[in-house]
């Protein structure tokens, strides 16, 4: 049984040659190393890692690089996929940190590949999302959301220096600004028309600014919104607020302490079942991967067993 890494190459600090990519080389003694740069590399590199009873694969990069690795081992190994592992490479990392990533990519990415190559790291089973939608995707992640999370993404793609500071700008942009009109929260915040059925129950609101789900408790910088993520393995934890930018902004210090957000219409449950019906086509956001579409099923996934060191 043997050891896998896939480097994803698209990945902001894995794209060039440089000291990282060779670090994490170096640190990859008695693992298979794959490199891939689209999508049907990395369908090609699982289907080959199946013909040899992988005993963990290591994704190295982003956070939609995970979510497409643990997307595509989930569906070539229907009985059980492998033991995995996160090595940072992207902007922000955000579901490997929650995993235990923190200090120097290179350091922690030495550090788990050694102790997975000794038998020294940690096995955990962790809760996954499966993110279905109308227009035929089926993927497993960790975190979901829309209305604020994909106008967050949108902004934060479009400027021209992404990672941790600038994600970090605008969101004091859009919490500063919006007790008092900014322009960026008005667009970040605003309801956006939309149903919310959960575990078959319609709720009330037909609209909604906010709209998120995950099994990883901190969503990056350290906000805090899905407290109860990972609490019940059957079940996902969804919050949702119909509120506008003057009264959802204010509520950020909730957010940064993992409370529960205030305000009339608040959705704060465990789910069996999430069912999102946009008005038309519209944003959300799986992972960092910003996708379209009318209408969006969120439940539990498969749970994976994950390798980690300095587990949170």
């Amino acid at each position: 049984m043997s050891l896998h890494l896939i480097v994803n190459r698209q990945a902001r600090y894995l794209r060039n040659d440089g000291a990282y990519l060779e670090a994490l080389r170096k640190a990859a003694l008695g693992f298979v190393v794959h490199e891939t740069r689209s999508l049907p590399d990395l369908d090609a590199v699982i289907r080959s890692i199946a013909k040899d009873s992988p005993r963990v694969v290591v994704l190295a990069g982003g956070d939609g690089a995970y979510m497409a690795g643990v997307t595509a081992l989930t569906r070539t190994f229907p009985q059980g996929a492998p033991a995995i592992a996160l090595a940072p490479g992207g902007t922000v990392s955000t579901v490997a940190r929650n995993l235990g990533f923190e200090g120097s990519m290179s350091a922690y990415a030495d550090r788990l590949l050694r102790a997975i190559a000794s038998g020294a790291a940690a096995r955990t089973s962790h809760a996954t999302l499966l993110v279905t939608d109308d227009c035929g995707g089926h993927r497993v992640g960790f975190i979901w959301g829309a209305g604020l999370v994909a106008r967050f993404f949108e902004a934060y793609y479009a400027q021209p220096h992404a990672g941790y500071g600038g994600a970090a700008r605008i969101v004091a942009r859009i919490f500063v600004g919006s007790p008092f009109g900014g322009k960026l929260a008005k667009r970040v915040l605003t309801p956006v028309p939309c149903t919310l059925t959960l575990d078959g129950e319609e709720q009330p609101a037909r609209g909604y600014s906010l709209i998120a789900s995950s099994v990883v408790k901190d969503l990056g910088l350290h906000m805090r919104l899905l407290y109860r993520a990972g609490e019940d393995p059957e079940r996902v934890h969804v919050v949702a607020s119909p509120l506008d930018a003057p009264r959802l902004g204010p509520q950020m210090p909730l957010v940064l302490v993992g409370k529960r957000l205030r305000g009339r219409g608040h959705v704060d449950v465990l789910a069996k079942t999430a069912t999102l019906r946009f008005a038309e086509d519209d944003a959300y956001v799986l992972d960092g991967e910003v996708l379209r579409a009318r209408e969006v099923v969120v439940r539990p996934g498969p749970r994976l067993d994950v390798m980690t060191i300095n587990a949170k």
